[in-house]
């Protein structure tokens, strides 16, 4: 259920300004993104695993509170951000 080095890697690279900007709020956003994505289907098999849902709900909100970081600080590039990883509001 990790998410892989070398997806987190392809991750950085996409939404980074290099290979090395991990820590960047986009970057932040997307492998949240990622993550959640994994735990959601996993959670589509295991209905009953509330560990791992509370865990999901957990990177959620951390998530939510980078969006609106993001947001508050670049309004256009958080459009397009949502778009490109398919995130609603």
């Amino acid at each position: 259920m990790a998410l892989s080095k070398e997806k987190t890697a392809e991750l950085v690279k996409k939404f980074g300004k290099d290979e090395k900007d991990t820590g960047s709020t986009r970057v932040q956003i997307a492998i949240l993104t990622e993550r959640i994505n994994i735990l959601t289907e996993h959670l589509k098999l295991h209905k009953h695993d509330n560990h791992t849902r509370r865990g999901m709900f957990v990177l959620i909100g951390k998530r939510r509170g980078l969006l609106d970081y993001y947001s508050r600080s670049d309004y256009e590039g958080y459009v397009a951000l949502c778009k490109e990883l398919g995130i609603r509001k």
